[in-house]
């Protein structure tokens, strides 16, 4: 295999480990400086440019790519894709996991436990809007930030007014999230390298310091992850569009809660404090997957006319629940099922005797006009109580 690790940094911890994994296994691998790249477009045939000379052909590309040249270095990476080269993260999910906003909205549509987190611009907002994710204390956070930095503890409702006051005004885009106090000072780092956690460490701040970031002087310890912590990591990296991620939780009362899900994780912390050979599994699991490069399904399926993807519903009462997708008659009507979705049970390809449920979705490829008649009307989803009694406590407020 030949790799190419797209990398400013030749000298840095991760990039170094990368390549002498990739040395050791006998593999080509080459550091190249995602800044020297040049994107050429042109009918049938894009092409990539390194230092001004056309870029040699590579099985393998693996980003490591830096919060501060994000859109150049998603746009390097996608243009691999279009050469169909396998890359180890994507470009649409490097881009969603480097927006703190984007990727909770992504997250937020699943059966994932994740922090209660709200967004807002308006300063009448501010008020109503921390007092529904439980009101102070609350944690601010700035968009784009990395390493903890960004990220504030504001301990009354007027300090987290006024710091998101502050910051709006210098233009900062931030999000108001639950503080969860239970995990105060602490969090879990799970490495996912494909559909696995291949290491996982705890990290612990140091004194009165909330966040446990290596780099504000947390300390590091070794953790033997409950598979729901495992299963919701897998599942986070894989809705974000990340094979090989650095997922954050927090230890929450009721279960694990995701906090952030990195695309670039630093190697140096969890091998240092695991001693386990991180590198080499992704080096492995990039070997084994050169094969099968990123394919943009919906580009892709629907050139042929009238073909597409597209995802059904199944509620209750709908004449499919209770029977097979065999029996359904999809597959008279030209429509393959590619996957099941059962609650927060992922089933790929799922055998044609499987019986159909009230909520189950179906991702299928097919005829676009016969998938069109079976989605039912879209209805409005009911509020959740809770919400609604906080909306009306704030209402209440602003009354008075």
């Amino acid at each position: 295999m030949k790799l190419g690790i797209l990398s400013c940094s030749s000298k840095c911890y991760s990039t170094r480990r990368l390549k002498e994994a990739a040395l050791e296994r006998g593999h080509r691998c080459t550091v190249l400086d995602t800044l020297k790249f040049s994107i050429d477009l042109e009918e049938g045939s894009p092409d990539l440019y390194l230092r001004s000379k056309p870029l040699s052909h590579y099985d393998a590309a693996l980003p490591r790519i830096g919060a501060s040249i994000t859109y150049f270095g998603t746009a390097v990476v996608r243009q691999f894709e279009q050469m169909d080269v396998f890359c180890a993260n994507s470009s649409a999910g490097i881009a969603n996991s480097r927006d703190k906003l984007r990727s909770m909205q992504i997250l937020s549509r699943h059966h994932l436990g994740i922090p209660q987190t709200t967004f807002v611009r308006d300063k009448k907002d501010v008020l109503p809007a921390i007092e529904r994710v439980g009101g102070a204390p609350v944690v601010i956070k700035l968009l784009e930030g990395t390493q903890g930095v960004g990220v504030i503890l504001a301990d009354s409702v007027k300090v987290a007014e006024a710091i998101i006051e502050t910051l709006h005004s210098t233009r900062q885009n931030v999000l108001v999230q639950k503080f969860v106090a239970e995990s105060r000072g602490r969090d879990i780092r799970a490495f996912v390298v494909g559909d696995q956690v291949v290491a996982s460490m705890r990290r612990v701040a140091r004194g009165n310091e909330f966040r446990s970031n290596v780099h504000r002087g947390g300390r590091t310890e070794v953790v033997e992850l409950e598979d729901s912590y495992r299963e919701l990591a897998v599942r986070a990296a894989q809705i974000m569009g990340l094979r090989i991620a650095g997922v954050d939780m927090l230890e929450g009362a009721d279960g694990p809660l995701i906090m952030e899900v990195n695309s670039s994780p630093g190697l140096e912390g969890i091998e240092t404090c695991t001693k386990l050979d991180v590198a080499g599994a992704i080096v492995d699991y990039i070997a084994a997957q050169v094969d099968f490069p990123e394919i943009d399904i919906r580009q892709r399926l629907t050139v042929s006319r009238g073909y597409g993807v597209a995802e059904i519903f199944i509620p209750e009462g709908s004449e499919f629940v209770g029977q097979t997708i065999d029996s359904s008659g999809l597959s008279e009507q030209d429509i393959n099922v590619l996957t099941l979705y059962r609650g927060t049970t992922v089933i790929p390809n799922p055998r044609l005797k499987r019986t159909l449920e009230p909520g189950d979705r179906l991702l299928c490829f097919g005829k676009l006009d016969a998938m069109r008649d079976m989605i039912p009307e879209k209805t409005r989803k009911r509020r959740r109580p809770k919400v609604r009694k906080l909306r009306a406590k704030a209402g209440k407020q602003g009354d008075g």
